[in-house]
């Protein structure tokens, strides 16, 4: 019965795993209404269904109720390990027509211009995006609704590039690694019979946007000849098809590396995959970041009379990235228990100091108000935030004396004896230098004589 068990543990464990994510993708399908006007209509994706027909959505038109076939498997795997608790993803759908790539790079791929007749009819393109994952998808729906027993249009799912590392945040200096998969599925079984048994040519394309300039990172075409435009800053890819089935489906990875960040190469990301005719194309979001290093003079101990204001603290937030999202707070901590209250005083920030790393440094100020008695042995703390730190924060922290009401400690006792002590030696030492010098000296002058 032990094995039985087990087995039926590993099935409903699996069970589990397919029916995670979400089934039903609410999406937007955005279309042209001339005049530099766009319409968008409500519509509906559904990846997954249990032994029941599709549910009935009478709300949406039928041409806008995809239930997606998936030979690949991509949008189902993508879904399936999508978070419980993250945001539902933003979907719009739109109208496709293949063409051929503009890029000379990529001219290989179509060396006829003329579309193949198995890429005919109505195509459609899906765009997700979320914290989680950022896609599009090729779809290809059949030409009528299925009537029964929902109003449905089934639809193929051709080509699809996926990414689950969207915003990516990198620290300075470090490589960025950016994840790209891709799957493609012959659109038709009429589309294999013109096509050489297995995965097909495709070009890869890695382009980053910032600030308004564009530059082409890296491109490539494996399994084809020609000239390739040089990588830049020294990106690599892994383009490659994963597996080599005659018929498909295929899946490919092209994931992107590129060393040492610097902030100049934060940006907006975009990966094309181009294959005869069809290219599908994901964004990524890449952030470089530096954390704050955070010193607070003067230290580690500040002292003042009673009704006497200390001296004013100086908080240096130093070597950062970006400069944006830099808060910083005073707090004044008082006894054992670590009760603190924000500080009162004068407080004030100074100007950005750029560095050559494209870090920036600044200070804040604290000027304290007078303090009393009660306040002896509280210690005040500058506490940075930033968006490559954890919601804590980091802080620094020095002590306050209250002069008068602390006596000397047994380390001050030990430290003043052996500063006497080395002090009386260096007095004897110099006293025994003295005399020897004047005894050569006497003796000299007698000899002479």
């Amino acid at each position: 019965m032990k094995p039985l068990s087990l087995l039926l543990a590993v099935a409903l464990v699996s069970a589990t795993a397919v029916l995670a994510g979400p089934a039903v993708i609410e999406c937007w399908f955005v279309e042209d209404e001339g005049g530099g006007r766009l319409s968008k209509k409500p519509a509906a994706l559904l990846l997954r269904q249990g032994p029941e027909s599709p549910p009935p959505r009478p709300d949406l038109d039928p041409e806008r109720y995809l239930k997606v076939h998936d030979p690949a498997g991509t949008l189902l795997a993508a879904f399936r390990r999508y978070p419980r608790d993250a945001p539902a993803p933003r979907c719009e759908m739109s109208h496709y027509v293949p063409l051929p790539a503009s890029a000379n790079w990529v001219s290989g791929l179509t060396p006829e211009q003329s579309c193949p007749r198995a890429l005919d009819g109505t195509w459609l393109m899906v765009s997700m995006s979320s914290p989680v994952l950022s896609l599009s998808s090729l779809l290809r729906p059949q030409s009528e609704p299925q009537p029964e027993p929902a109003l449905i249009t089934m639809a193929t799912a051709v080509l699809t590039v996926l990414t689950h590392t969207p915003t990516p945040r990198i620290r300075m200096g470090q490589d960025a690694l950016l994840d790209l998969s891709f799957a493609y599925t012959l659109p038709t079984p009429k589309a294999a019979t013109s096509l050489a048994p297995g995965p097909p040519p495709f070009g890869l394309e890695w382009r980053r946007q910032h600030l308004g300039k564009g530059h082409l990172m890296l491109a490539a075409t494996p399994g084809l000849s020609g000239q390739m435009p040089v990588a830049r800053e020294g990106a690599v890819a892994f383009a490659a098809w994963d597996d080599d089935e005659p018929l498909g489906p295929w899946t490919g990875n092209g994931t992107f590396w590129l060393p040492a960040v610097q902030p100049f190469q934060e940006g907006t990301y975009l990966a094309t995959v181009h294959l005869p005719y069809l290219q599908g194309q994901t964004t990524l979001e890449l952030a470089v970041q530096k954390p704050p290093k955070v010193a607070l003079t003067p230290a580690p101990l500040i002292w003042a009379a009673p009704r006497e204001a200390p001296p004013e603290l100086v908080c240096l937030v130093s070597h950062f990235y970006p400069s944006e999202g830099l808060e910083v707070e005073w707090e004044l901590w008082d006894g054992p228990e670590g009760r603190f209250q924000k500080a009162e005083g004068q407080r004030w920030l100074s100007a950005l100091s750029h560095h050559s790393d494209g870090s920036v440094s600044l200070s804040a100020h604290l000027q304290p108000p007078p303090v009393t008695t009660g306040q002896h042995g509280a210690r005040y703390a500058c506490r940075v935030h930033h968006p490559s730190l954890p919601a804590s924060g980091r802080s620094a922290k020095v002590t306050l004396q209250v002069a008068g009401l602390s006596g000397p400690s047994l380390e001050d006792g030990v430290g003043l004896f052996l500063s006497a002590f080395l002090l009386l030696g260096l007095i004897n030492v110099l006293g025994w230098a003295a005399a020897y010098l004047a005894t050569s000296k006497d003796s000299t002058e007698k000899k002479t004589q």
